[in-house]
């Protein structure tokens, strides 16, 4: 395990302490010991630093003396629940989050994606799928808004340049994904948007046959709206996609 001693940080600072062109750091939370060290002996020669931790609760404590870019955490911890971890998580920052879930167990993935997390990684995984996702969630992520502008869809605005969503005039808290979605469904309003395109746009990856990240994303889309009045903004049109009401 990487040891450091850095000075006391809040939660918010995960990433403004972190020098342009270092290496990316990683926060791995898994207690098999050796599937950690697995990952980080191969996730540190594609250029991440990687620190270990096997606990929930000591995941949360290290965030304050140890800013990363992302954490990748399996949702069986002892103590607290990964889960768990994200939900305190989300109550304090928006760091970036790859979940590690069973293969079979699709409770976990969808209600790790409905509280937030960037998206989901099933066990046993390859490898190289891990550094894609890796990278592409870092590169969504922390990268700068490449359009700027607003999009105005009936009662709904999207400011690309803020990264900020209103609909009826209150401010929708979204996550990266969930932005993304909707200002892909946004610039095709009112036309059939495919999964793929929106896993692509969103997560920046393929869709997979097991993939239904990007449905929970949409539920989740759906219910903040609702909870501000705006049902049935979001349709689903049977094997094709996604169409945002015009």
């Amino acid at each position: 395990m990487i040891q450091h001693t850095n000075a006391l940080l809040g939660w918010d600072a995960y990433d403004a302490t972190l020098e342009p062109g270092t290496a990316p750091r990683l926060m791995l939370v898994d207690d098999d010991r050796e599937l950690c060290r697995m990952i980080t002996e191969y996730l540190a020669p594609e250029g991440f630093e990687v620190t270990a931790i096997h606990d929930g609760a000591q995941a949360l404590a290290a965030m304050e003396d140890w800013p990363c870019r992302m954490m990748i955490l399996d949702v069986v911890l002892p103590g607290l629940s990964g889960l768990e971890v994200l939900r305190r998580l989300r109550s304090q920052t928006d760091l970036p989050v790859l979940m590690l879930t069973a293969r079979s167990d699709d409770v976990d993935r969808v209600v790790g994606l409905e509280m937030g997390a960037d998206d989901y990684l099933p066990k046993p995984f390859n490898a190289r799928e891990l550094v894609a996702r890796v990278r592409s969630i870092l590169r969504r992520s922390h990268a700068a808004p490449t359009r700027t502008g607003r999009l105005n869809v009936g009662k709904i605005m999207l400011d690309r340049g803020a990264r900020h969503v209103t609909y009826r005039g209150e401010s929708l808290s979204l996550t990266g994904a969930e932005f993304r979605i909707l200002e892909a469904l946004m610039q095709q309003a009112g036309v059939v948007v495919s999964r793929e395109y929106l896993v692509q746009q969103a997560l920046g990856r393929r869709l997979l046959p097991w993939d239904r990240s990007v449905d929970t994303h949409i539920s989740n889309l759906r219910r903040k709206f609702a909870q501000r009045g705006g049902d049935a903004l979001i349709l689903s049109v049977r094997g094709s996609g996604y169409q945002l009401a015009g």
